[in-house]
């Protein structure tokens, strides 16, 4: 197989949304550094909600892992949903998404009564060598037989991390 049709994880953003900013923000962003050990960006509304919501208010945090931490935690992540996925959560582009309902059920998590429990929102990003001439200043395109499709991320996936698809 040429090694330039090789996928793999480009990154990984975990993404929690508490709704409003205070308490609850705070400890979201507590519990993200907690599970990552990775800087915390906290994201805002861009513009106003039909719930209320001004724009530029903070809403959640989210974390983008790349590399051997996106994978240690990948495998975690997965670990949660029993490694069950269904074939609907991957996209054209061949990354995928699925949700953690509670935290505390990743392996190694303790449950801590000062953050509580949340849920959160795993997004794998998956691409190939030379996907970064996308990312240039000069930008070019990917050529179609390049890209990603969904079954090419379903069975990679499969393959890599024994995962059953549903």
């Amino acid at each position: 197989m040429n090694p330039m049709q090789n996928i793999r994880i480009e990154k990984i953003t975990i993404n929690i949304g508490c709704g409003e900013s205070g308490e609850k923000l705070d400890k979201v962003k507590k519990l993200l550094g907690i599970l990552t050990n990775k800087k915390v960006v906290i994201t805002q509304t861009h513009k106003r909600t039909s719930f209320g919501m001004a724009k530029g208010r903070p809403i959640g945090c989210k974390v983008t892992l790349r590399g051997k931490d996106a994978d240690e935690f990948l495998k975690k992540a997965l670990d949660t949903v029993n490694f069950k996925l269904s074939k609907n959560i991957f996209d054209k582009q061949g990354s995928f998404s699925f949700g953690i309902k509670e935290h505390i059920s990743i392996p190694g998590v303790k449950y801590d009564p000062d953050i509580g429990i949340f849920g959160m929102d795993v997004c794998v990003s998956l691409e190939r060598p030379g996907f970064r001439v996308k990312r240039k200043k000069i930008s070019r395109k990917v050529g179609k037989k390049h890209l990603i499709k969904p079954d090419d991320a379903m069975e990679w996936v499969a393959k890599n991390y024994k995962v059953e698809l549903i």
